[in-house]
């Protein structure tokens, strides 16, 4: 017996005769899926997942002039020690591949807002380094992305929905990035604002 899915997510009730085989009839072996409730809720994730990146990065685009890829890339430099990563974890902390950011900070550069150096303490590796006009830029374009976020995300929950949000969000990051390569401590309460150079 075989079950024909009518939903990619949960078990489906129709189900079709087919010759037995032990190797797939183990209940060890049987899909975990999602009830209606986790199926729900999953499916608005995803729509979150597609929809919101694509409002911000039009916000972005059109008052900016810059991707949100970009703006990631520039105000993730502009969180660091110095204004200063190395590209391997500028490309982790963006989930961009190396090539890819190589052609973001190459056209960020060549706009002045970010150059590049070899890293003294690595040879092999290469710094990506905010200047000060990349320190402007992200300064007068962050009220904008934050007016958004604030439009399209916070302002439509509640207090306690929001610090929900904050439980689900690190919930679900600490499984799906364990090594916290996106850094979960850009959340702290007294982590700067993009633009804002922390102490140093």
């Amino acid at each position: 017996m075989k079950l024909q899915l009518t939903s990619p997510y949960t078990e489906s009730v129709s189900q079709v005769h087919e010759p037995s085989t032990t190797r797939d009839s183990s209940p060890s072996q049987q899909p975990r899926w999602l009830a209606p409730q986790e199926r729900d809720a999953w499916l608005r994730l995803v729509g979150v997942v597609i929809k919101l990146p694509t409002a911000l990065d039009a916000q972005l685009q059109r008052d900016a002039g810059i991707s949100l890829f970009e703006y990631q890339v520039l105000a993730g430099l502009s969180e660091a020690p110095d204004r200063m990563l190395r590209m391997s974890d500028l490309a982790e902390l963006t989930n961009g591949s190396l090539s890819r950011l190589s052609h973001v900070v190459k056209r960020l550069g060549s706009r002045g807002w970010v150059r590049r150096e070899p890293c003294p303490e690595d040879g092999r590796s290469t710094n990506a380094i905010l200047t000060d006009e990349g320190l402007a830029k992200i300064t007068a374009t962050a009220p904008g992305h934050v007016d958004t976020v604030r439009r399209l995300v916070i302002d439509a929950l509640t207090a306690a929905q929001v610090r929900s949000l904050r439980e689900i969000g690190t919930r679900i990051l600490q499984q799906v990035d364990p090594a916290d390569t996106f850094r979960l401590r850009r959340a702290a309460p007294d982590a700067p604002a993009p633009g804002q150079e922390r102490s140093r």
